[in-house]
C-alpha cells in the first residue's frame, strides 16, 4: 500500500514539471523572455512570506502559500488564459475544473482532497486567506508591467479602466496594499506605460 502511495506521489511530482512549459503574457523584469507559470507561482508564494504583515485578520499565511503554489497547476491542461481575454474566459472555468480533477486525481485520496479543497477555496474567493492570496497574484504582474515600461499592457493596448477592474480584489484581499497599487497605476499612466482610457489612440 505504501509503495502504491509513493508511486502516485512521484507520478504527480513528475507531472507538475509541465507547468514550467506554460508561458504567461508577463515578461521577466529584464525583458529577455516571458515568464512561465511555475516561476510566477514561486514568486507569489515568496511574496506571501515577505508581505505577510499586510494580510488582514483571519489570514492563514501557510495556507495562502500552499494556494499560491498550486492554484495555477490546472494550466498544465487548461493553458494560461490572458486576464484580458474576454473570449478565453468564457471556457476558462470549465477547462480548469476538468484539469483539477485529472491532476489532483493522480494523488492518494487524502492529498487529492487537500489540494482540491485549497484550489476551490482560492477559486471561490470567500475566505480572507483566498482573498489575500489573490491580491498577491494580481500585484505580481502589475509590478512586472511597471518595471517593463508597460510590458504586456503596451502589447495589448490595455487601459487604466481594465487594470483597475483586474486589480479590484486587492482592495478586499489586502486593504493596506490597495493604496500602493493605486499609486503604481497612476504612475504608469503618467509615464505613458498604460493608456488613460480604452478610447485613447
Amino acid at each position: 500500500m505504501q509503495t502504491n502511495r509513493l508511486a502516485q506521489q512521484i507520478e504527480f511530482i513528475i507531472e507538475i514539471d509541465k507547468l514550467k512549459q506554460i508561458l504567461r503574457q508577463t515578461f521577466l523584469t529584464d525583458r529577455t523572455r516571458q515568464e512561465n507559470t511555475a516561476e510566477h507561482s514561486w514568486h507569489i508564494a515568496i511574496m506571501a512570506m515577505i508581505l505577510a504583515e499586510y494580510a488582514p485578520p483571519g489570514v492563514d499565511i501557510s495556507s495562502a502559500i500552499k494556494m499560491l503554489l498550486i492554484h495555477d497547476l490546472v494550466e498544465i491542461d487548461a493553458g494560461d488564459t490572458f486576464c484580458y481575454d474576454i473570449q478565453g474566459y468564457e471556457s476558462k472555468a470549465e477547462r480548469e475544473i476538468l484539469a483539477a480533477k485529472r491532476l489532483f486525481g493522480l494523488l492518494p485520496p487524502d492529498q487529492e482532497s487537500e489540494l482540491k479543497n485549497l484550489w476551490l477555496e482560492f477559486e471561490e474567493q470567500k475566505t480572507p486567506t483566498a482573498q489575500f492570496a489573490t491580491a498577491l497574484d494580481r500585484i505580481q504582474p502589475l509590478l512586472h508591467n511597471q518595471i517593463n515600461q508597460g510590458g504586456s499592457w503596451q502589447i495589448h493596448g490595455i487601459s487604466r479602466e481594465q487594470v483597475m477592474k483586474r486589480m479590484a480584489p486587492v482592495k478586499m484581499g489586502s486593504p493596506e496594499l490597495w493604496t500602493f497599487v493605486q499609486k503604481i497605476i497612476d504612475d504608469c499612466v503618467a509615464a505613458g506605460y498604460l493608456k488613460e482610457s480604452s478610447d485613447q489612440l
